[in-house]
């Protein structure tokens, strides 16, 4: 919570109103813009901000501060973006919703609320970047679809992911455990970016965006290179 008070304060120097949010497990900040952006565009932004305030982002080996989302820059057919929950949404997992500081614990209110907020503007964010790229160690790069690995598959046997992961935990329909793709990278400590079907456990996804290609590879069983999915 310190770490988005802090960077709450900073946003507000280039007149960015950041909405601060309760959750289960400390805080939330939001930033709304005008209109959609891209979202390496923000992160560049937020990550170079962070790191200016001295504030830990989780990634690039780290196992504790902030997490900065979405996470991808790209969604790929048949690909997914982060579950993220929305603005006074029900949290799935607690049963409750969440409310923000800077107004009355009211539906009503809280909503006025979030309409007063200052937008950012797309000639905004492009100024706060002017002549920033994305710090070393936050770009995580990813294997283009025409590199699969080659694989024959003698065993005949069907691939089963729960045989391939650590801890699960039940949320909601799905198993929830940590991606063996993103661990790779040296994300996803806190273990839950992949998410994996109760009642069809052959339906898994990564939240991150992380494809089934990435996913099969990293547990050891790639893909064979006749089979699509």
């Amino acid at each position: 919570m310190e770490d988005l008070l802090k960077l709450q304060y900073s946003l507000q120097q280039d007149s960015v109103e950041a909405a601060l949010e309760m959750s289960k497990r400390g805080g939330h900040l939001w930033i709304f813009m005008e209109r959609p952006a891209l979202a390496r565009d923000c992160r560049i932004y937020i990550y170079n901000l962070a790191l200016r305030l001295g504030v830990r982002i989780k990634a690039a080996g780290l196992t504790e501060g902030i997490e900065i989302f979405p996470k991808h820059d790209e969604l790929r057919d048949g690909e997914f973006g982060n579950a993220i929950r929305g603005p006074l949404g029900i949290h799935r997992g607690a049963n409750r919703r969440y409310w923000f500081y800077g107004a009355d614990y009211d539906l009503e209110k809280q909503i006025a609320y979030l309409n007063r907020l200052r937008k950012v503007s797309e000639e905004q964010l492009r100024s706060f970047i002017a002549g920033q790229i994305m710090p070393p160690g936050f770009d995580r790069k990813r294997l283009p679809s025409s590199k699969a690995v080659p694989f024959v598959h003698n065993s005949g046997r069907e691939f089963r992911i729960l045989e391939h992961v650590g801890t699960v935990r039940k949320v909601g329909l799905n198993y929830v455990t940590q991606c063996p793709s993103c661990a790779e990278a040296g994300q996803d400590r806190s273990g839950d970016n992949l998410a994996i079907s109760i009642e069809d456990p052959r339906k898994y996804l990564c939240w991150a965006g992380c494809r089934k290609e990435m996913i099969r590879r990293a547990v050891g069983c790639p893909i064979p290179a006749r089979q699509s999915a």
